[in-house]
């Protein structure tokens, strides 16, 4: 089996973490919505490469969809900068970054295959939870601030990016996992021999 290329695509911030100064909520969810922009077009670059080095069809066809979701998601935050008449400025996400590396890194240093897959599922599931804890903050401010589109628009965002999750947990649990435990096992009884 064969390593992947060293190819990550993120490895840190591209501009330095500069935010300005939060003096309120609305301040603070639009830093926030930032971030978010960031990650998510940050995500529109790693996904290929992730997708590009599964060998599970399933897997690839459910990060294949993600990816389309994740364009939409983008679609989504600039709607929202623009309703709230706000320009949609990506801020560098440091816990996006770290995420991201550490999937490529993973890809990277992990042998072709199942394990590789399931290696795959883990780190893109820490990406889904990171963005499922942030889209539900920035529901929950929107809702404060009484900016109820954009609180409807995460809403949904944030919805998939439970479906997203979900279905990842199907994919591992219903084969990818027990396969890459079986690949252990063949692993151990041939260094045995």
């Amino acid at each position: 089996m064969k390593k992947a290329s060293a190819k990550p695509t993120i490895s840190k911030p591209r501009v330095p973490h500069t935010p300005e100064i939060v003096h309120g909520l609305r301040d603070l969810f639009l830093e926030e919505l930032k971030e978010m922009y960031w990650s998510e077009k940050a995500l529109l670059q790693s996904i290929p490469f992730i997708i590009e080095h599964i060998t599970i069809e399933e897997l690839s066809d459910a990060l294949t969809e993600h990816l389309e979701a994740t364009k939409e998601h983008v679609v989504r935050l600039e709607a929202i900068f623009a309703s709230m008449k706000e320009n949609a400025k990506p801020q560098p996400c440091e816990a996006m970054a770290g995420l991201i590396k550490d999937t490529e890194s993973f890809i990277v240093e992990t042998t072709e295959g199942v394990v590789r897959d399931a290696a795959i599922i883990s780190s893109v599931q820490k990406i889904e939870h990171y963005e499922i804890a942030a889209y539900g903050t920035l529901r929950a401010f929107a809702k404060t601030l009484g900016e109820l589109e954009a609180a409807s628009v995460l809403s949904d965002t944030l919805e998939e990016e439970k479906e997203a999750d979900d279905d990842l947990s199907d994919i591992a649990e219903s084969f990818i996992n027990k396969e890459a435990a079986d690949q252990k096992n063949i692993h151990e009884a041939d260094c045995e021999d």
